[in-house]
C-alpha cells in the first residue's frame, strides 16, 4: 500500500508532532514527504488546500495542524481554539474525499473523553458524558473531526483512522508559559525562575494525575499505523470505525512531576500550588491495547524523556 515513493502530506511539519512525523518518515529513507509552511498554505483557506492537494498529487495525509496550548490558553480564547480547528479539519478532510487520498490520519486528543469517564479511558467512551470545562473547546473542534472522519468512513468508504494521543511533550515543544502544555511550562517557568531567585507559582492543587507520552513515540504509532493493513485496523476496532488510544499506561501526579523537574533543571526555589485555579479532570489515562495489538509500544520513560527535552533545550 504505502512504498517509499509514496506522497504523504504532513499538515503541521513545524509543530511539535509533525517535525517528529517528518523527521521519522526522513530517517526512513521515504522520498516524497510533501510539507508547506502556514504562510504560504493557511488550511482554513479551503480553496487554497484544495489547489495545493491538486497540485501535489497527495496519497496519504497525517494531520498534525493544529491550534493547541495549555489550559490557560485554553480558557482564554475558547472561540479560537474551536473554529480555528474545525476550519482546519474540515478543509483537509474535504480535500482528502475531494482526491481520493489512500490514507488518512486524524490525530485527535485524550481531551475529547468526557471529564468523568472510567480509567484507564477507552475508546468506546467518547460522546459518554460532559468534557472538563478548562478544554472543552479543543475537545469539541476535535470530537468533530473525528465524527466526519466515520461517516466518510461509512457513507463513502473512505479510509481514515483516528488516532487519540495521551498529553505529549519532547524537544520541539512551545515552551511559552501562558500558551505551553504543563511540561514545556514548567520547565520555561523554573529556569526563568531559577535565575530571577523566585518562588514558582504553579496553577491548581498538583494532586491531579497524567499519562505523558514522548513524541518520537507517537511518531512511531503514527507510521505504524501509517502502513497498517485496512483488515488488521478492522479486526482490533471490531470491524468499526478506527479510533485508537496511544498512551504509555504509567501515570504521575501534577505534583510529583513538578518535583522531578526541579530537580532535573536543578531549580533552587521553592515551589507553590494556587489552588484557586482549577485542576482539571483529576485523572486522565488511556486504555491503548489496540495499538498494542498492531506492535506498538513506548520505547522512551518519562525520566528519560525529560533529561532529552531538558539537555536539548537548555
Amino acid at each position: 500500500m504505502i512504498n517509499k515513493n509514496s506522497r504523504i502530506f504532513i499538515a503541521g511539519h513545524n509543530g511539535l508532532v509533525g517535525s517528529a512525523v517528518h523527521s521519522l518518515l526522513k530517517k526512513k529513507k521515504f522520498k516524497k514527504i510533501i510539507t508547506v509552511n502556514r504562510k504560504k498554505l493557511d488550511l482554513r483557506q479551503s480553496n487554497k488546500v484544495f489547489d495545493f492537494f491538486k497540485k501535489k498529487k497527495i496519497e496519504f495525509v497525517v494531520i498534525c495542524a493544529a491550534r493547541v496550548g495549555g489550559i490557560m490558553a485554553n480558557s482564554t480564547y475558547p472561540t479560537e481554539f474551536l473554529i480555528e480547528n474545525v476550519e482546519m479539519q474540515n478543509n483537509i478532510l474535504k480535500a482528502s474525499m475531494k482526491f481520493n487520498i489512500k490514507r488518512v490520519i486524524f490525530l485527535g486528543s485524550s481531551c475529547i473523553y468526557p471529564k468523568f469517564a472510567k480509567t484507564p479511558i477507552k475508546e468506546s467512551s467518547l460522546l459518554s458524558g460532559k468534557l472538563e470545562k478548562t478544554n472543552e473547546a479543543y475537545g469539541l473542534a476535535k470530537i468533530t473531526g473525528i465524527k466526519i472522519s466515520e461517516y466518510m468512513y461509512k457513507q463513502y468508504n473512505r479510509d481514515i483512522v483516528c488516532l487519540m494521543p495521551t498529553n505529549i511533550y519532547g524537544i520541539n515543544d512551545n515552551f511559552d508559559e501562558f500558551t505551553g502544555h504543563v511540561i514545556p511550562g514548567m520547565i520555561s517557568k523554573f529556569i526563568k525562575s531559577n535565575r530571577e531567585n523566585k518562588t514558582v507559582e504553579l496553577l491548581g492543587t498538583g494532586k491531579p494525575l497524567r499519562e505523558f507520552l514522548y513524541v518520537d513515540d507517537l511518531a512511531e504509532a503514527i507510521f505504524i499505523v501509517l502502513k497498517a493493513k485496512k483488515n488488521k485496523l478492522k479486526n482490533i476496532s471490531g470491524n468499526n470505525f478506527p479510533i485508537i488510544n496511544v498512551g504509555t499506561g504509567e501515570i504521575i501526579s501534577i505534583k510529583k512531576l513538578a518535583y522531578l523537574i526541579k530537580k532535573k533543571v536543578n531549580f533552587k526555589g521553592k515551589i507553590k500550588f494556587n489552588p484557586k485555579f482549577p485542576d482539571g479532570t483529576l485523572k486522565k489515562n488511556l486504555n491503548s491495547n489496540k495499538i498494542k495489538k498492531l506492535g506498538w509500544k513506548p520505547k522512551t520513560n518519562l525520566n528519560v524523556g525529560l533529561e532529552k527535552v531538558i539537555t536539548t533545550r537548555y
